[in-house]
């Protein structure tokens, strides 16, 4: 009688151990930047001060003198879990963001729904599921299949990974104002002309107005439409008043 006790005793104490090891690996997982969808209270992702988006209420911030690509940063940033891409601009004031997301953390999304990306094509061997096409646009990071994730509007990624990554990249430029995500299509693919400007050493000065005019879209709620740069670098000119 005597052993069965000691032998009850000792798998309690060994359930106990293994409940016990499972809750702190859960807490422990929530806490790491690989899980965005916690909601935990002492989550310390959230513990500070909200790092990104519009944060001074300036309605002229994203009017800015000049931008550049930061390789550092952009590094930096894609090397988050959960981040494939991440292409990033500082300014005199801001820094602007533009990611592609994919499976390596969880709840980078906001809410659910279906997928921007039709990745069904890749078990088939083609590019474009709906025709069975095996061309592709290579001047675009982002596309509607066989690629990483994009997100239609800056609200759809989670606050989690938005506020680890304005922590990130405030803490190499301590100087930003304000950080701006978004992982938009069209806005990740005309972050790269950008970014391709940069990497064969033009000038940017003559492209800020076009930067300005895609960011106020994107983040400020302006009215022009930005063209892509490959539509030419003359069209993006501010015309003569």
């Amino acid at each position: 009688m005597r052993y069965f006790r000691r032998l009850l005793a000792l798998l309690a104490a060994v359930a106990l151990m293994t409940m016990l090891s499972a809750c702190n690996y859960k807490s422990h997982y929530q806490k790491s930047n690989y899980d965005y969808a916690s909601r935990a209270a002492n989550d310390p992702k959230m513990t500070h001060v909200r790092s990104y988006g519009n944060t001074t209420g300036n309605p002229k911030q994203h009017e800015n003198k000049y931008f550049e690509y930061s390789s550092a940063v952009s590094n930096k940033v894609a090397d988050l879990p959960g981040i494939n891409t991440a292409i990033v601009f500082l300014t005199d004031k801001n820094a602007y963001v533009g990611i592609l997301t994919d499976w390596t953390a969880t709840g980078t999304r906001a809410r659910g729904g279906p997928r921007e990306q039709d990745n069904s094509g890749t078990t088939e061997g083609v590019y474009n599921v709906s025709n069975g096409s095996s061309k592709w646009d290579n001047r675009q990071v982002a596309t509607p299949y066989n690629s990483y994730f994009s997100h239609k509007d800056y609200t759809d990624l989670s606050t989690e990974l938005r506020q680890v990554i304005g922590n990130t990249v405030r803490d190499m430029h301590q100087r930003v104002e304000e950080v701006h995500i978004s992982a938009n299509r069209e806005y990740v693919n005309q972050s790269l002309e950008f970014a391709k400007a940069a990497w064969s050493n033009k000038s940017l000065s003559e492209l800020t107005p076009a930067f300005n005019r895609l960011v106020q879209y994107t983040f400020g709620y302006g009215n022009a439409i930005p063209l892509p740069l490959s539509d030419g670098i003359t069209s993006q000119k501010q015309p003569n008043r």
